[in-house]
């Protein structure tokens, strides 16, 4: 089961999951520095973001040992706030730092993939209003030309926004990011104001030609309905046309999925825009896509007597027949990532895509360790196994995927969990910043040299040569 020659093997990671000092060189504050200062007890453990892996800090050492991992690639982001702490003010130090990482990485043979903007929204623009505002999408262009400059002779792989819907998401119909807030108008205005932010970054990626391509990494969910039933069936479309195509659809089709406009019309929703806005969405597709795939969405019809619109759109259920990760909570489905490839082959133009992200996460992972200090993780290595045979299925029926980057390289910094649940191929010691690898990194070195599954034979029918 070979993989197409020059396949793409590495990790994903993001700046405020993996660099630390997060109050040091020149950055000012994100949202979660200000959360952790204002609540730090709603963060696991009360672990802040000033204290995630060490990457600034360890940042060499780090780019060796993906280099024995086998990674022909790596994707992390630049933080907003230490590049430019007020929005306008360039920082030496950090330019002088994302210089070198990247220099070093190439230097390895690890191509960089370099993100924007991974959930950390500086808390000045915050403080103005954040994704409500038209601002933000002016102030996230201004950022990411500069970042154009500053790296563009070393970066030939841009990505705008990772998951750019959890932020609207966990924002403002949840309380899992800031604002927190539950409410579907702002929701919408903040999506559009991101996708905005996207689009003007995307157009002044190509007015100054500068080298390379630009794309956006997505968290596809595929949205699976209890029945055939025609309420379950609509159900599963509106959930999908909200979490998936409303940033989906227009960044490789140029316009909005009609399920979603819909949406927005019966539940009289008014979503601020410019007259040329809807036309400047159209005339910037992405070059590339990257996505995230982790778990399907279950779904059936909504309750018609619920107090929130969204419960009373779509309802989520549990399959009888799924498979759990029994140490994290969530669905293993491994042929969602192949019905993921063939929808982009049928439905998107099969533009050229990679796995951006898959991992399985374990909560108390060290209770795996071997004798030698080891940890013996064969459910991850049975996890990517299993999405990469369905993968290759999706590749050997003619979809365009040309790589996947496992979440994540080291065990890192998450979101109000912090530590709890662990992705690594290499496990990070809190207490002294050791680095170990488990049984997963030396599996994954084997597959990214060989490009092909371990353990099978050299040459096989399945072989995939583009």
């Amino acid at each position: 089961m070979e993989f197409p020659k020059g396949f793409m093997w590495g990790a994903a990671s993001s700046a405020p999951q993996m660099e630390g000092a997060s109050s040091l060189g020149g950055k000012s504050p994100s949202v979660w520095d200000h959360w952790f200062q204002k609540e730090p007890h709603v963060f696991y453990q009360r672990i802040g973001p000033e204290e995630t892996t060490g990457f600034y800090a360890n940042y060499k050492k780090d780019i060796s040992l993906m280099k024995e991992l086998g990674f022909n690639s790596y994707r992390t982001s630049i933080s907003w706030t230490r590049l430019m702490p007020d929005g306008h003010t360039l920082n030496d130090e950090a330019v002088e730092f994302y210089r070198d990482v990247f220099t070093r990485m190439l230097d390895q043979g690890i191509r960089p993939v370099v993100n924007l903007f991974h959930f950390d929204m500086p808390y000045w623009l915050y403080e103005k209003g954040g994704w409500d505002i038209r601002e933000s999408a002016e102030a996230f262009a201004l950022y990411a030309e500069t970042a154009f400059k500053c790296f563009g002779d070393l970066v030939e792989d841009w990505v705008t926004f990772n998951e750019p819907i959890v932020p609207v998401e966990m924002g403002y119909l949840n309380d899992k990011h800031l604002p927190g807030v539950f409410n579907i108008r702002r929701a919408c205005q903040a999506g559009f104001h991101t996708l905005l932010a996207h689009v003007k970054a995307v157009q002044a990626f190509r007015k100054n030609e500068h080298r390379g391509r630009i794309g956006i990494v997505l968290n596809l969910t595929p949205s699976y309905p209890r029945s055939e039933n025609v309420d379950d069936v609509k159900a599963a479309e509106l959930a999908d046309a909200l979490f998936n195509k409303s940033f989906l659809d227009p960044v490789v089709k140029g316009e909005y999925p009609h399920v979603l406009c819909e949406f927005i019309r019966n539940e009289s929703i008014n979503v601020n825009m410019y007259p040329d806005d809807l036309k400047l969405i159209k005339d910037n597709p992405v070059d590339f896509l990257g996505v995230n795939y982790y778990q399907p969405r279950r779904v059936k019809a909504g309750d018609e007597g619920a107090e929130h619109v969204l419960d009373r759109s779509f309802l989520h259920y549990e399959w009888p027949d799924r498979k759990m990760n029994p140490h994290r909570g969530w669905e293993i489905y491994e042929k969602g990532i192949y019905d993921i490839a063939i929808q982009i082959r049928d439905e998107y133009g099969n533009i050229p895509w990679f796995i951006a992200e898959n991992g399985m996460g374990v909560e108390g992972e060290g209770r795996f360790r071997d004798e030698a200090g080891s940890i013996q993780d064969e459910y991850r290595i049975e996890f990517f196994e299993e999405h990469l045979k369905w993968l290759h299925k999706g590749i050997g029926e003619g979809s365009n995927c040309y790589g996947f980057h496992v979440w994540t390289y080291i065990d890192n910094w998450s979101w109000l969990n912090e530590y709890k649940n662990r992705y690594g191929l290499v496990e990070f010691d809190l207490d002294s910043g050791e680095r170990r690898k488990k049984k997963s990194a030396d599996w994954f070195r084997k597959l990214a040299e060989s490009n092909r599954l371990p353990g099978e034979a050299a040459c096989d029918e399945t072989s995939i040569r583009h």
